[in-house]
């Protein structure tokens, strides 16, 4: 802490959500990543044109490397795993944590193993519990975690809905696909009660 300012590092936690286990990434995980980030509904909805853009076999990389960093620059990026043998089943992460006060912004994304059990939806309410939860019991003391997705990715809109995370609007255009072409997008938000 220097000159009254907070400092954005986050401890960097693992979390047991069942028989999910919300992780840190590592950089073992490049070649999962790698994987994932081929798959399409992903590099569609999740991925992000930086990754969108790269070379196939790159994507892992590009896109893990700011996320084994995220803990130091206020961010929490979980990698979601199987709590039984590890296997890589998607991601969950907090950003924009406390950019307006008490709050943060969700994303998540699943492989096709983890598709069709509720991980990605585990993962969400996994992980706003603990962000919900006050700081001297190793949560983040947040109110209210927001997300967005495109219209087109209904998928997303059902994990919202089964993490608790009411539709507040939609965003007109705010969504910007890889293939260029702009989505409107629901916003969902979820508060501390």
């Amino acid at each position: 802490m220097a000159s009254g300012i907070p400092s954005s590092e986050i401890t960097p936690t693992t979390l047991q959500a069942g028989d999910l286990l919300l992780r840190p990434f590592t950089e073992a995980d490049e070649a999962a990543v790698g994987v994932a980030m081929n798959d399409p509904a992903i590099l569609s909805w999740a991925a992000g044109t930086a990754v969108a853009g790269a070379a196939p076999a790159d994507r892992g990389r590009v896109w893990l490397l700011p996320r084994l960093t995220g803990w130091s620059s206020g961010v929490a990026p979980f990698a979601v795993a199987d709590a039984a043998d590890g296997t890589l089943l998607g991601y969950l992460g907090l950003r924009d944590i406390r950019r307006v006060p008490d709050q943060a912004v969700a994303a998540y994304w699943t492989t096709p193993a983890g598709r069709g059990r509720g991980v990605a939806a585990r993962a969400l309410d996994a992980a706003t519990l603990w962000a919900f939860s006050p700081p001297a019991e190793g949560g983040l003391g947040l109110y209210r975690i927001s997300l967005d997705h495109s219209l087109a990715n209904v998928a997303s809109c059902r994990v919202a809905e089964r993490a608790g995370f009411l539709v507040e609007g939609t965003m007109r255009g705010s969504f910007l696909a890889p293939d260029g072409v702009r989505h409107d997008s629901h916003l969902h938000a979820r508060v501390a009660v």
